[in-house]
């Protein structure tokens, strides 16, 4: 019942917020992108929660528990640095279209292609689809548990709260439900680990520091060179992928004020690096004590009940859904703005239309049966790394040309997936590794070659 109460609770901050702080829009420009000069600080917060997903926050528990620092270390750094290594991107891509809203638009623009237009709507509405079932996923499962609620009943519940309010004004609203909810996680976060010290002491984070085998010594030598490989270097080529085939990134580029863009994501990195850090350093304590997990996909979760008081767990669920539904409504805006470069950007109905329509595919996926997270981060890690280099390649001022584009998307996604995808079933680390880096080169490779030899025939 706690669970219940906790859920509208939540709902009624959110939706409250939005209604007393923002006002309905009925412009599209407004709804997708507000003022084009959003506060730099509440964009920061937003970008922070935005880039935290909730199994996120159990990831970083469980690596720093079962591989101490090591684990930790190939979580947290890419994680963060791949916020601050956007910042040039989106300073160039708000300067070459100021009056732009998505990658797909710019993109269309650059080349005048609609072919390339459909291929970057096909991987950024394909993110946004794959990300919804994730969060809707992995969030319902742990709630559901909890609340007693049906799983199907969550995650159908967990949507309706996250467009109750993304409906009002669209990316104000996300961007201020965003910072409400990451300075909850940010207390959250603060609280847990103070008074996990208290309770555990300082030794248990040095006793931990090399997981909880003990055998995590090195970073790159011994079972460090095997984290590296199985983990590290294939989690990295994602995450440094991240934001740049994400739209709702792109969209907050567009959205803050310009002068401000890099402060607000340099902030929104380190504010972000504060959560997972936070939650490592909980794994950190849980192996120095001893503690023996049930559940490593469930780490953080068990190890509140095992060193808090039983009431520890309605802040801990409600971090939860923030991670989670800041994710949520921050796809249905991008989703939204997407909608203006298949129907034009006149309608806000088709725009709002294009959130429920994300919902509904995002529950219909999170309720496949069988269906685990791990599935889901594997296609949308896999196809937002797809777009990487030429969306680089382009910002940074190297002509390719519409085919080369698409012939180079096209085979990253044929060749790159199956093998990672052969990785992940047989859990081998260097089949990962190459999956992941034939899918980000392939795209580049292909289109620089393509492109160069169209050029040439053209003459």
């Amino acid at each position: 019942m706690n669970g219940i109460i906790m859920l509208f609770f939540y709902a009624a901050i959110m939706i409250l917020a939005t209604v007393t702080m923002t006002k309905k829009e009925k412009n599209v420009v407004n709804f997708c992108v507000g003022s084009r000069s959003e506060n730099w600080i509440l964009s920061a917060l937003s970008i922070a929660a935005t880039w935290i997903w909730a199994p996120a926050l159990f990831v970083s528990t469980e690596k720093a528990y079962s591989a101490g620092w090591i684990g930790l270390f190939w979580f947290l750094v890419p994680n963060a640095l791949c916020l601050v290594i956007f910042i040039p991107f989106a300073k160039r891509i708000r300067k070459e279209m100021p009056e732009g809203m998505t990658l797909s638009g710019y993109m269309k623009e650059k080349y005048s292609s609609d072919g390339v237009k459909r291929v970057y709507l096909f991987q950024l509405i394909g993110l946004s689809v794959l990300s919804t079932g994730v969060q809707l996923l992995a969030g319902s499962q742990i709630l559901s548990a909890v609340t007693g609620i049906s799983f199907r009943t969550m995650t159908i519940l967990l949507a309706i709260i996250a467009i109750s309010y993304s409906l009002f004004s669209g990316i104000k609203a996300s961007m201020l439900t965003d910072a409400i909810q990451m300075v909850f996680m940010l207390i959250a976060c603060s609280l847990f680990v103070i008074f996990g010290l208290r309770n555990t002491g300082a030794e248990s984070i040095l006793q931990g520091i090399n997981g909880i085998s003990g055998d995590y010594t090195k970073l790159f030598s011994g079972k460090g060179m095997e984290i590296f490989l199985s983990f590290g270097l294939p989690t990295t080529i994602g995450l440094i992928s991240g934001p740049f085939g994400d739209q709702s990134f792109w969209q907050r580029a567009f959205a803050v004020k310009k002068e401000k863009l890099g402060k607000a994501f340099l902030l929104g990195a380190v504010l972000f690096a504060i959560v997972p850090l936070s939650m490592g350093i909980l794994g950190l304590m849980g192996a120095g004590t001893g503690y023996q997990a049930q559940d490593l996909g469930t780490i953080n979760f068990e190890l509140i009940r095992h060193f808090f008081p039983s009431w520890a767990v309605l802040p801990f669920l409600f971090m939860i859904i923030s991670g989670l539904l800041s994710t949520v409504d921050s796809n249905l805006c991008a989703v939204s703005s997407l909608t203006t470069d298949i129907a034009g950007g006149k309608d806000i109905r088709k725009t709002r239309a294009a959130m429920a329509v994300l919902l509904i595919a995002g529950i219909l996926i999170a309720n496949i049966p069988g269906i685990t997270v791990t599935h889901l981060f594997l296609f949308y890690g896999t196809l937002r790394a797809s777009t990487l280099l030429p969306t680089v390649l382009t910002l940074k001022g190297v002509r390719l040309t519409s085919r080369g584009i698409i012939a180079g998307v096209i085979t990253s996604l044929a060749v790159g997936l199956p093998v990672f995808a052969y990785g992940s079933v047989l859990n081998s680390g260097p089949y990962k590794t190459l999956g992941s880096l034939l899918t980000v080169l392939l795209s580049g490779i292909i289109a620089l070659a393509a492109s160069g030899k169209e050029r040439r025939y053209a003459r």
